[in-house]
């Protein structure tokens, strides 16, 4: 258990951040999802604005966000 006062508020920044983490990743996994299955323009653009995003707010890393988009965009130049 946290014992200062800084160290019981960094506890609890910790959870709301994770939660709001786990909250963006669970976006980028649906969107991921949905453009593999639909395999549409608008489903790529979703997948594309949830990955940067989550980029933007550093949950990913920028070239892992690169690389998902670069291999939905393979997927879709396939079709």
């Amino acid at each position: 258990m946290p014992n200062t006062k800084s160290a019981i508020k960094a506890a609890r920044q910790n959870i709301k951040r994770r939660v709001a983490n786990l909250l963006t990743l669970e976006k980028i996994k649906k969107a991921a999802k949905q453009a593999r299955k639909l395999k549409t323009a608008e489903s790529l653009i979703e997948a594309f604005s949830a990955l940067d995003k989550a980029a933007k707010k550093h949950v990913i890393h920028k070239n892992k966000a690169s690389r998902l988009k670069s291999r939905l965009s393979k997927l879709l130049a396939k079709k």
